[in-house]
């Protein structure tokens, strides 16, 4: 079994030990009498906005490829590659979407090191992008605040490392001189220069509103399943909470942020939204299909579609 499969396997064990968890504490004949009534359109729309996601997050990543001068990759296997980064969703912080540098390094030749920077910087303006509809969402909603807050306090730390270029330099002045650590100056000063020219302002706003408008899809995907439901819960409070808890899920160390994404969205359903609690606890499990799930499926879907192209990409499995 690859690595690929062995650590989806393994999560996808945990998501069902932490589904039939929530499950089995809220009852499972609760929940059953909730998807009993729900409308099934709204998960399919909840999956085309989750794919709507995709779309927007892929013309930021067709964006920052412009910006440092790569030529010769088609749109289509520049959207491959990059759903491809998808297979690793379920690591912690979605930092295995590194793995998509390599696969364009396999198929196109593009250096690792000029393009690894662009995964930092989706996180980047990915959390200033959430924080930004958690305040939107906190409107009218006082205790939300104290999220936006903690939000903006990470992503201004984050701006500040990677902004700051005196101890960037200090860095690389160090790796140069180490006798042993003097081979990766080249390739970290490459990785630095790409990430400078990625964070320049008027190189990040663009970039900032795809990813403000990609995740309100998925935030908007909450609400229309809470309709499903029967659940009218304000449409601004519905972003409010998923948007919350994605960032409680990429900010804590756990696989997919499985356990916490969950826990999160539905004590806020039911504690905060007033949601009736199965109804809550169905909702929870569906946005979550139509969201990490659905994003693993199109990740290893892609990554398949890759290799039959190029068959350099079958000795590589993602880390």
């Amino acid at each position: 079994m690859s690595t690929a499969m062995r650590r989806f396997v393994t999560a996808l064990l945990l998501g069902v030990a932490v589904y039939l968890g929530v499950a089995a504490y809220t009852g499972f004949h609760t929940i059953g009498q909730s998807l009993a009534t729900f409308h099934w359109i709204t998960f399919f729309a909840a999956v085309a906005l989750a794919s709507l996601n995709y779309v927007f997050r892929f013309m930021r990543w067709d964006y920052y490829l412009g910006l440092l001068g790569i030529r010769g990759v088609s749109k289509r296997d520049s959207a491959l590659v990059f759903l491809s980064g998808f297979v690793l969703t379920i690591t912690p912080g979605k930092v295995g979407e590194v793995f998509k540098s390599a696969v364009l390094n396999v198929t196109h030749g593009v250096p690792i090191a000029k393009t690894a920077p662009v995964v930092l910087v989706e996180r980047l303006s990915d959390l200033i992008g959430v924080v930004v509809l958690i305040l939107l969402g906190s409107v009218g909603f006082a205790s939300g605040l104290h999220w936006a807050v903690a939000g903006a306090v990470v992503v201004s730390v984050a701006i500040v490392s990677i902004v700051w270029e005196h101890p960037s330099r200090l860095l690389i002045d160090w790796v140069d001189t180490h006798p042993k650590l003097g081979r990766f100056g080249p390739k970290l000063r490459e990785a630095l220069e790409s990430l400078r020219l990625l964070t320049g302002f008027s190189a990040f706003v663009w970039p900032l509103v795809l990813s403000i408008l990609a995740w309100a899809c998925e935030g908007t995907a909450l609400w229309i399943i809470l309709l499903g439901f029967g659940a009218h819960a304000p449409f601004l409070l519905s972003v409010f909470f998923y948007e919350t808890a994605s960032l409680a899920g990429a900010l804590i160390p756990v696989p997919g942020g499985l356990g916490i994404v969950e826990g999160m969205l539905r004590e806020q359903l039911v504690h905060l939204g007033g949601v009736p609690v199965g109804a809550a606890t169905a909702s929870m499990i569906l946005v979550r299909f139509a969201t990490l799930w659905w994003a693993v499926a199109v990740g290893f879907a892609s990554l398949a579609l890759l290799r039959t192209q190029y068959p350099k990409l079958r000795g590589h499995e993602p880390g």
